[in-house]
């Protein structure tokens, strides 16, 4: 119910080009690299079915403004992080709510088991996804994430790694939606931001999807007002 599409206007109707997570009634958390300052976008809440437009308890909002990480770093896939404040507060529903952070610098363990969500390609290069999929990809640490033959130095301690089982993964389409990892509470969160995975295929081997660690960042999204 946090995960939102991220969509743009071509030719007078709507396409998915991004996920997201809700966070707040006015603030969306996404990938930096989903946002061009030259495009017309809307976020799409409550969604499940994209083909539906009239999808019970979804709404369409407008967006204020986009902020992007001031040290994003398109080259090396540093500081993927962005938010969008929502043109109005959404109100919470059976369909639509905000999703929790972690706390400060959480560093997930190997093998947890979290939660990629989205409209991406179903296979690679393959269609979207019409109906939002789940799929489990259990955490990587970094000291195996970072080996040469897995992502080595093009990951750092500011991001989250899952899967890389050559099976499952998430892929295009995906970007800037959540990675959820329930807590020992029983409360779900938002560890992570899809930011990148293999260019050459989706479900590689030892190239897990990579993630934006949302731990890292707490500090900047508390500077930035979302969560005031």
């Amino acid at each position: 119910p946090s995960q939102i599409s991220l969509q743009y206007s071509r030719f007078g109707s709507w396409h998915h080009t991004c996920g997201g997570t809700l966070i707040a009634l006015q603030w969306v958390l996404m990938a930096a690299h989903c946002i061009s300052n030259s495009i017309m976008y809307r976020v799409v809440l409550g969604k499940q079915d994209l083909l539906t437009d009239d999808e019970p308890g979804s709404v369409a909002v407008g967006m204020e403004k986009t902020i992007v990480h001031e040290k994003w770093n398109s080259l090396v896939i540093l500081n993927n992080i962005a938010l969008v404040k929502l043109a109005e507060e959404v109100e919470e529903s059976e369909t639509i709510w905000a999703a929790y952070l972690p706390d400060t610098d959480k560093i997930l363990p190997n093998n947890y088991p979290c939660y990629v969500t989205g409209w991406g390609r179903i296979r690679t290069n393959g269609p979207l996804a019409d109906i939002l999929q789940q799929a489990l990809l259990p955490a990587v640490d970094y000291e195996t994430c970072s080996k040469w033959d897995w992502w080595g130095s093009l990951v750092n301690t500011t991001m989250v790694c899952a899967s890389g089982d050559g099976i499952i993964s998430g892929c295009n389409g995906d970007s800037g939606g959540p990675l959820n990892c329930q807590c020992d509470d029983g409360i779900w969160e938002v560890d992570g931001i899809v930011s990148f995975g293999s260019s050459l295929s989706c479900n590689m081997i030892k190239k897990p999807t990579v993630f934006t660690r949302v731990s890292a960042y707490i500090d900047w999204i508390n500077e930035v007002g979302a969560l005031s």
